[in-house]
């Protein structure tokens, strides 16, 4: 009897065990969602500057030859020409580089969107082992109470005796 009462104890205990690393399991997951959220919030940042880049690239560009054609006019404007020149690769250059960073957020976004596809599933075979110990739980309660009520029946009919 006390052994049944140790093994539900102990049965209890691993439940609780189970559901509070089922329960860390899914503080994890949400985790992991913020940090895809705040990836993808940081690709569309991105994405947002690439295209202000782009476009003052392409001003730039006009204004480049808008200033080359002025140039040939006359030799007092090369000098301008050439910095617009040198903005322009800038721009160039800083466009590369947002392009890089995107990449990498990229990257490192698909990178945590495997780490929760596998947190999930870990979260699935944990809530799947939970639920097969719920299964061996009630049926140790059941035999618990029927083995109860065979030692009550016993009991009775030996004071009736």
């Amino acid at each position: 009897m006390d052994k049944l009462k140790e093994k539900l104890t102990n049965l209890k205990l691993d439940a609780e065990k189970w559901q509070e690393k089922a329960d860390e399991y899914q503080i994890k997951v949400k985790e992991l969602e913020q940090e895809k959220l705040d990836h993808e919030n940081q690709i569309q940042a991105l994405t947002r500057k690439t295209e202000t880049l782009e476009e003052t690239v392409e001003n730039l560009e006009s204004q480049v030859s808008e200033h080359k054609s002025a140039a040939e006019e006359s030799s007092s404007l090369k000098s301008h020409n050439d910095n617009f020149t040198k903005k322009n690769q800038q721009l160039e250059d800083e466009l590369e580089e947002s392009d890089k960073n995107l990449k990498e957020t990229t990257e490192k976004l698909r990178e945590s969107d495997l780490k929760a596809e596998q947190l999930q599933r870990k979260v699935v075979s944990l809530e799947s082992e939970r639920d097969d110990w719920e299964k061996k739980y009630e049926e140790l309660t059941e035999k618990y109470t029927s083995a109860k009520a065979e030692l009550d029946e016993i009991s009775a009919q030996l004071e009736a005796i």
